[in-house]
């Protein structure tokens, strides 16, 4: 078990990426069309941790959805480049990788520059790889692009020491029912999910069962009720994603960052220890 004294600390930590970044599906409660998300539950314990150390700590999330690689290692890393952070969590490419074609080692060596930039800039990074799509339905097809995208994830973290958020390893993410109805992002569980293993990527103690084991198996769905159910998504939500492709949109268009500046989640005032901390 980690001590607190040798628990690694950050006070500056900036999430670029896209809506997996951003939080969506993962309400927040105190905003209208807002989300929590895996990356402000993670910037909770480290703040908490930092706060134990009696150390200040900010927290930025730039992350919009529907954006693609060339804009995270782009626009958000300058910007986040500018707020001197200490570590970073760089999640981009989803929706590269969803496209009709995609060039995987192009992929991989923009994202392997963006994470020089980060490292020379004395910012430890977190990387994460795609999820493992072998029972994801029509997303099964993508599975050989998302091996490819995260063998070169681990080789580009092996080359430059960062962390890496294996997600293709968490075969509890593989069950329907940590995906939202649009089958494309994380239920707030997922999320809690994502957070703690992100959290133990980070070599902080985590209880690894409550978020590597996975659901109880689920009631068996008929056959007539799964064709209606992709009937519904086709209709909900694949038929509008295509539309949005035909005429170059994104569901990001007109959006900004959630959280442009650095900023403490908690109350400074409050003692880690007892405070209440929401679930990761």
């Amino acid at each position: 078990m980690t001590t607190p004294a040798a628990r690694p600390v950050w006070t500056r930590y900036v999430a670029i990426g896209d809506s997996f970044t951003e939080g969506m599906s993962d309400p927040d409660p105190e905003r209208d069309d807002a989300y929590v998300g895996w990356a402000d539950r993670l910037a909770l314990r480290l703040d908490a941790v930092a706060e134990a150390e009696h150390l200040p700590f900010g927290y930025a999330n730039l992350a919009v959805r529907g954006r693609t690689l060339s804009d995270v290692v782009g626009p958000q890393l300058d910007a986040a480049l500018t707020m001197s952070p200490d570590l970073v969590s760089m999640v981009g490419g989803g929706n590269d990788l969803l496209r009709p074609s995609v060039d995987l080692d192009g992929l991989a060596a923009r994202l392997e520059e963006a994470v020089v930039r980060l490292r020379a800039s004395g910012a430890d990074v977190l990387l994460a790889t795609p999820t493992d799509t072998r029972d994801a339905g029509l997303f099964r097809a993508l599975r050989g692009r998302h091996a490819v995208h995260t063998a070169n994830i681990f080789t580009i973290a092996q080359r430059h020491d960062c962390h890496v958020l294996n997600l293709w390893g968490m075969t509890a993410l593989r069950d329907w029912r940590m995906w939202a109805e649009d089958r494309i992002h994380l239920t707030t569980e997922g999320h809690q999910r994502v957070a703690m293993a992100a959290l133990a990527a980070l070599g902080h103690d985590t209880d690894v069962a409550r978020w590597s084991t996975p659901l109880p198996p689920a009631d068996r769905t008929t056959r007539a009720d799964a064709l209606r159910g992709h009937a519904e998504w086709v209709r909900t939500h694949a038929a509008p994603w295509v539309e949005r492709r035909v005429r170059g949109t994104s569901s990001g268009d007109r959006r900004d960052a959630k959280r442009p500046t650095l900023e403490h989640l908690r109350d400074p005032h409050d003692e880690p220890e007892h405070q209440q901390l929401p679930e990761l």
